[in-house]
């Protein structure tokens, strides 16, 4: 009978433990992942791509709440460009800051749904006419994060909604800035370029974007 007492109450601590334990979630965890974005277009004889790399560090507020920040590096080109009559290769290298707040829902087992709200900062400068470039704005994704196992998952992610402020400063030129808003990312990395530095502005950011997670 004793032994019986024992068992039962081994079992309600265990089961005890993991109520608890699901309760709770991810609250309290720490995370650290990477994003990489590609993008490539080819329109006759132009050639544009945008890559963006950038590193998150974050933690869960609540079960399914995470706020963190990401700190990387975004490269536009664009090969035979039109600019100002003429053609030119275009190189930018920027920085980006981006603070973000990420919701997530069970779909199913491993499957989690993801909603992004991030504040991207970028900053730097198109090095073949030394423009200076900064923006920020507001991004809101939507994602699908797959645990592979409890301390490892992979994400996908992609901008449905973008607003952005553009400040463009020529080497000893007038700064022009550009407001924009729309509903879901340019697909055409040459159109993106061109509209938010020569344009009607845009996000500078890569609209889709995939990277592996650690969860601690």
């Amino acid at each position: 009978m004793k032994k019986l007492l024992l068992a039962a109450g081994i079992v309600l601590i265990s089961l005890s433990a993991q109520a608890q334990e699901k309760s709770q979630g991810l609250e309290g965890a720490w995370f650290a992942t990477s994003q990489f974005g590609y993008q490539q277009s080819k329109s006759g004889d132009v050639k544009s791509t945008n890559v963006m790399v950038l590193p998150i560090v974050g933690t869960f507020v609540t079960p399914s709440v995470a706020v963190g920040a990401g700190v990387g590096y975004l490269n536009i080109k664009a090969d035979n460009a039109s600019v100002g009559g003429g053609t030119a290769d275009l190189n930018s290298k920027l920085y980006v800051f981006q603070p973000l707040v990420r919701k997530y829902w069970n779909i199913a087992g491993n499957f989690y749904f993801f909603g992004q709200l991030a504040t991207p900062i970028i900053t730097g400068k198109e090095e073949t006419s030394n423009l200076k470039i900064s923006q920020f704005g507001a991004d809101m994704s939507g994602g699908i994060d797959f645990f592979v196992t409890k301390n490892f998952s992979v994400e996908f992610s992609y901008n449905l909604i973008n607003f952005s402020q553009t400040t463009l400063k020529p080497d000893g030129g007038e700064k022009t800035t550009i407001t924009d808003f729309s509903i879901a990312h340019v697909a055409n990395v040459e159109s993106a370029y061109n509209s938010a530095l020569y344009g009607s502005g845009g996000s500078l950011t890569t609209p889709f974007a995939f990277g592996f997670k650690f969860v601690f």
